[in-house]
């Protein structure tokens, strides 16, 4: 069964072929060059992050105070402590807009990317997989992928989507399920992909003797022959794999302690396990995204919203500015200031670019309950890496 593993309904072999046709085209400009996308859907508040307001009404005012941060004069939300004090390796943008009032996958898959997710664009000119390693070069990361039984995932839109290009391009969800999930995530069976390589390994040995046997190659062509190389290999699979992480390393990312499991069940995302998800998976997600751009991985999607933890009305479904940015906003601190810490450390901060955003923003005013609504005017995005400066504030918002 491994030997036909699909991607996207694509078995290995054909990924390579894929590959081996972008390798022809020339040297590859995205050598070392990572991008990980962390999607905050639900549309984070600019008000309550990187774009803070407080001599302004109280109708307006940003809910909690605010943080002064390494750069003098410039403030974050209360709630993000951690990346204030990292603000001189940032870059936040205060003029940023989706264009977007709606809940959906915007900017990762929108008509400005041809309805295809923004890493297929990497991967067409990279190539759909790396050819040592067989690692995809495009992937979505859910917090299945690092807590099993985690709920979801739920993104209102295909993350998939290739739009009009080869679905050889499509990303490797991990955590969404399907057989290659099954093999090559880090809550793999290792006793069953043993017997299965050892499996895969008598295989090869009886295609071998035939193709010895018959003096030709119909029996196994190069490019299936990598596939069961990549798979014998288990290379992926040790990317998902954060046992191998140093443990000092995976408990500096750890968010679970800002899961409160009972505290945010007043509203239904909170009794459908979503903003706990959210606080136990951040860290590791992002630890794991880093795992996998080193891997090769070039462009990796972290979905953590799950259709809208960020979502703040103050209604049934969703929790007010306070206690939203509690539930949310101080796991997302510690999990994208451990991450940059880490990548400082490991030198990887002109090979990696982090960038952070939603779908929307949210309005200036407050409702009568204390959320804030769907803004499309302004989104807040942060920046990190990339080989970028630092410590910068691009643009401006009056209100």
């Amino acid at each position: 069964r491994l030997g036909t593993l699909g991607l996207a309904g694509l078995s290995l072999p054909t990924l390579f072929a894929s590959r081996a046709a972008a390798a022809s085209r020339g040297p590859n400009p995205l050598k070392d060059k990572s991008v990980i996308f962390l999607f905050q859907q639900g549309g984070p508040s600019q008000f309550e992050t990187f774009d803070p307001k407080v001599e302004v009404p109280s109708e307006i005012r940003t809910v909690g105070g605010t943080v002064p941060t390494s750069i003098p004069g410039v403030h974050f939300g209360a709630t993000l402590t951690r990346l204030a004090r990292l603000m001189h390796k940032l870059t936040v943008v205060r003029s940023f807009t989706t264009r977007n009032a709606g809940h959906n996958i915007q900017p990762i898959v929108s008509r400005f990317s041809r309805e295809a997710n923004i890493g297929v664009h990497y991967s067409r000119v990279a190539g759909a997989t790396r050819p040592d390693t067989g690692m995809p070069t495009n992937a979505v990361i859910f917090p299945q992928t690092v807590v099993p039984g985690a709920p979801g995932p739920s993104a209102r839109g295909n993350l998939a989507a290739t739009g009009p290009y080869s679905g050889s391009f499509a990303p490797f969800l991990s955590g969404a399920g399907g057989e290659l999930q099954q093999d090559m995530t880090i809550n793999i069976d290792r006793e069953r992909l043993l017997d299965d390589r050892r499996e895969l390994l008598a295989r090869l040995d009886r295609i071998d003797r035939a193709i010895d046997a018959r003096g030709n190659l119909e029996a196994l062509d190069d490019l299936q022959r990598q596939a069961f190389e990549v798979l014998l290999s288990g290379g992926v699979s040790r990317a998902f794999d954060l046992s191998r992480e140093d443990p000092r390393v995976v408990a500096r990312y750890d968010t679970a302690r800002y899961a409160r499991k009972g505290q945010w069940n007043k509203v239904n995302r909170g009794k459908k396990g979503y903003y706990t998800a959210q606080a136990q998976s951040i860290g590791k997600l992002l630890l794991t995204a880093r795992r996998l751009c080193e891997a090769g991985c070039g462009f990796v999607t972290i979905h953590a919203g799950y259709a809208g933890v960020w979502d703040m009305h103050a209604d049934g479904n969703n929790l007010n500015m306070h206690d939203g940015m509690d539930a949310v906003g101080r796991s997302f601190d510690h999990a994208v200031a451990a991450f940059i810490e880490d990548c400082e450390a490991r030198g990887l901060g002109e090979k990696i670019l982090l960038v952070c955003t939603g779908e929307m923003g949210r309005t200036p005013k407050l409702n009568k309950r204390g959320g804030r609504d769907h803004w499309a005017r302004l989104a807040p995005l942060l920046l990190y890496g990339g080989g970028m400066d630092g410590g910068r504030v691009i643009g401006e918002s009056t209100r």
